[in-house]
């Protein structure tokens, strides 16, 4: 029997497009995060450094482009509500945590934009090295990006580590749901693969 909340809602499960947009989404994040401790912590040699920093910027821009489709989409189509029985304080911290989430999925690739545009070297960006894309107006202009350009990096260095806490806080509260109080939330955003006819029962004709 679904929850009172579940039954108001009228919504059990996150539509198919929320549920590729959220795997996207994090397949992304968590491919740039890895790609930012390789670039951060190995002494790579200098061309693949800089092959890595266009790839880096290339998935942060097409992930950025997801993140408001997902934005959009989440606007205008509703959401699976949380179980009736889950603590009032428990719902909140679940919308805030969500809340921080879309914060920082934006925040990430909008500080790497402008670091990249206030960039003391000026390398231009050229997305999966097939689309130029510009810097962001005025940044790319300032007579003295050096100061800027730290503070960027500073900012987009911390926003990292924050999201990855956020994610591995927000896997925690998954498996917590599934493992442990054994209810519906995290069966919403899996995908769905059922079988597209019902089965054949013994000796019924093709």
């Amino acid at each position: 029997m679904p929850t009172p909340a579940r039954a108001a809602s009228g919504t059990t499960r996150y539509s198919t497009v929320a549920i590729i947009l959220h795997w996207l989404i994090a397949l992304g994040i968590l491919t740039l995060i890895a790609m930012g401790l390789v670039m951060d912590h190995l002494h790579l040699d200098t061309m693949r450094v800089f092959q890595l920093y266009q790839l880096h910027k290339s998935i942060g821009i097409s992930v950025m482009f997801l993140i408001l489709l997902r934005i959009g989409w989440r606007l205008t189509h509703q959401a699976p509500a949380l179980p009736g029985d889950m603590p009032p304080i428990e719902k909140t911290a679940a919308h805030l945590a969500h809340a921080a989430l879309y914060g920082l999925q934006m925040l990430l690739p909008l500080s790497g934009w402008a670091m990249v545009s206030v960039s003391v070297l000026g390398i231009p960006t050229v997305l999966f090295g097939t689309v130029p894309w510009p810097d962001l107006p005025v940044l790319s202009t300032l007579s003295d990006k050096a100061p800027v350009e730290t503070a960027l990096k500073m900012i987009h260095h911390w926003a990292s580590w924050g999201l990855l806490a956020l994610i591995m806080l927000h896997i925690a509260a998954a498996l917590r749901h599934q493992f442990v109080l054994h209810d519906h939330v995290l069966r919403q955003i899996l995908p769905s693969f059922r079988a597209s006819s019902t089965p054949r029962h013994k000796g019924e004709t093709p």
